[in-house]
């Protein structure tokens, strides 16, 4: 258990720090002046990627919360 707390502590402080661009992208952006637009498009990359995560999450909270919903003595 201990070692799985862990973990998730290590992966979420790597998870923060990442960045999403890929090599094309991380090039482009990182000869440009101000570094907002790398900014911006790091943040959709993001944000685009964490929409399916919560998505599924919330659809598998729905049915684990049906199918294992003690269900009340009549």
């Amino acid at each position: 258990m201990k070692n799985k707390i862990v973990l998730l502590l290590f992966s979420l402080i790597f998870f923060i720090k990442g960045n999403a661009q890929c090599a094309m992208c991380r090039a482009v952006l990182e000869s440009e002046e101000g570094q907002s637009a790398a900014q911006g498009i790091n943040d959709g990359i993001v944000y685009l990627m964490a929409i399916p995560y919560i998505l599924v999450g919330g659809i598998g909270y729905i049915v684990y919360r049906k199918f294992f919903r003690t269900k009340p003595q009549a």
